[in-house]
This record gives C-alpha cells, structure tokens and sequence, in this order.
C-alpha cells in the first residue's frame, strides 16, 4: 500500500517539475495507466481514494480531450492505456468509433442510469457538467435573459455574449446542438456565433469577461461559477445563472466519460477502477470535493449547492453519437477555430 503512493507522489511531483501534461508511464508491470483528460485533481483524487481502497497503483498521463482521443486512436492496439478518463464524451465517442474499448463490465452497468451511459456500454458516465448562460445582473435583468440559446444569433444579441470555441467543453455543447437540430440549424447559429459573440479562451476568461462587463452573459459549464462562489467570487461576484431548461440544446449536461481500452493486459484492474469511480465512494468524491461536478452513479447525491440534475430538463442526447470532428470542421469553415 505505502508503495503504491509513493509512486502516486513521484508522478504528481515529476509533473510539477516538467510543467507538462505528461505523467510518467505505467512502468511497473502492476500499476494501471490512465489517460486523462478530466480536471487533474479530480483525476487525483479518485486515483488515491482507488489505491487507497484496493491496493493498485495507478499512473496517468494528462492532456485535453481531443488530444487525448487524438493520440489514443492514433496508437491503436499498441497503446500503454488501460483507462481512458474524459471531461467531455465526444472524445469517448472518437475511441469508441476506432473500436478500441471493451465493455464496460456487469457491475458498472448496474450502478451507472441508462441515460449517463452510452446505449453500447462501451464506455460509462462518471461525472455531468451543465451548459449555463452567465450573465451580469447590472447588464441583463431575469426578463432579458435569452429564452433558448439560440436566440443568442440573433442581432440584438451582437456583442453582448461570450463563449470560448476553442476549447472541448464549448464543442461538446455544439456537438450536441448538432446532433439535436441538425447541420443546417448548426450552421445558421455558427454563423451568428461569428457575428454576435467575442472569442475568448477558455470557461473561466469568459466568466471574467461576464464578470467586469466586458461582455452582458457567456457560455460556460455550471462549476466554474460555483468554485469562484465557493472561493473568493473574484470572477463571479457580480453574475448569475441562466438555466435554459426546456429540453432547450442549451440546457445539454456533458458526460464526463471512463473507458477500458480492449488493448489493456490488466482487464480486471481496470474494470476494478471504473466500478470505484462509478461506486458510492467515487461519486462521493463529486458530492463532497471541490469539483463541483455532478455524480451520476450509485444514487449519489450532488453536491448540495448544486441545483438537482433531475431539475435541469437536458435534452436527451446518446453521449456516443456526438461527432468532435464534424463539429471542428463546422467551427472551422466559419472562421471560429
């Protein structure tokens, strides 16, 4: 057990001193490998919680969603992975499509809902993030708020919003959008995107831009508001939540994903590792940390700061049919990427 830590520790500090996304490799013949492109001490603590509980040793490797799957996908059947760990499930479905995960085992199946899972239960949900409009309560009242995202194309709203395209959270909502209203629907509000929103880099410079008054609302996940309330309020002190609601394709909750790659020669570890994050002591990890992102496994509560998931009204959308590559070739002809 004390081995198994030490290992942990000597990964964390190596990526400290390298200042990169790469984790030492699996090594030692015993330890999982992980490829994650979740929040890093999300990945963390479920990795210490698991060793803790079972003795394994686990190792990962970070990185973002699409250069995870990218990579993934590009290595095949030769990949050191055992485990591939998302915020976001369109790079879970790029995998799946290349055909590189088994199943996911009986005991996951029976602690993870139908709809946090993808209908071929090649991989699971772990963890959901909701789509949410921030805006300025001196810039915007609740009346004033857009019905739908996608009143956000319209020319009222030209320069008033924010988003950052960029990046994989933002594509998933798009992704989604894509898959619930068609190509033409996508590309008519892309369009309005280019014309009416200002680019920022990621979820929280839109929360920041949002927060000054740079802009009157961005679109961003949930739980990036709720660290800053929990925190200082530095970059939310003067926003709130919109919730679309309504089935609404801004209402979307992203599927944080756990996969076992059908390469892995430790199969049974690996399952191991997705019944404990899917388990009541894994989502536990969700209600009672810092995330603040969703459980939805083991009847888990959220956090209780968190509106209920059950309140939301998403849009049901199979995680598995989320297409990241359509979505960046969209965003990419419209001059977005």
């Amino acid at each position: 057990m004390r081995a198994g830590w030490s290992r942990i520790a000597a990964v964390v500090a190596l990526t400290a001193a390298l200042g990169t996304a790469a984790c030492s490799s699996s090594g030692e013949s015993d330890e999982l490998l992980v490829y994650s492109a979740q929040h890093e001490s999300l990945t963390k603590e479920w990795i210490e919680a698991f060793t803790a509980e079972t003795g394994i040793p686990v190792t990962y490797r970070q990185g973002g969603d699409t250069e995870m799957g990218n990579q993934l996908v590009a290595e095949g059947d030769a990949s050191p992975a055992d485990v591939f760990l998302t915020e976001n499930s369109p790079a879970m479905a790029a995998v799946e499509r290349a055909g590189l995960f088994a199943d996911i085992s009986p005991e996951v199946v029976a602690q993870v809902p139908a709809q946090y899972r993808p209908a071929s239960n090649k991989w699971t949900g772990v963890a959901a993030r909701a789509t949410v409009f921030a805006y300025n309560t001196d810039m915007l009242t609740p009346e004033q708020l857009p019905a739908s995202m996608l009143d956000l194309q319209q020319p009222e709203w030209q320069g008033r919003w924010g988003a950052p395209p960029a990046k994989a959270d933002f594509q998933a909502i798009v992704a989604a959008l894509l898959e619930l209203e068609g190509p033409e629907v996508t590309q008519q509000w892309l369009e309005g995107m280019k014309a009416n929103a200002k680019i920022y880099d990621n979820n929280i410079t839109t929360l920041k831009a949002v927060n000054s008054g740079e802009v009157a609302g961005g679109i961003i996940y949930h739980y990036y508001w709720f660290r800053d309330q929990a925190e200082t309020k530095e970059i939310s002190g003067n926003t709130q939540l919109h919730y679309f609601r309504n089935q609404d394709p801004g209402a979307f909750v992203s599927i944080s994903g756990a996969g076992v790659l059908a390469s892995s020669d430790k199969q049974d570890q690996a399952q191991q590792f997705l019944e404990f994050v899917t388990g009541e002591a894994g989502q536990d990890v969700l209600r009672t940390g810092t995330s603040f992102e969703y459980p939805v496994a083991s009847g888990v509560a959220a956090n209780p700061a968190l509106p209920p998931l059950a309140d939301l009204q998403a849009p049901a959308v199979n995680p598995s049919d989320l297409d990241a590559q359509a979505v960046s070739d969209m965003m990419t002809q419209d001059g977005l990427l």
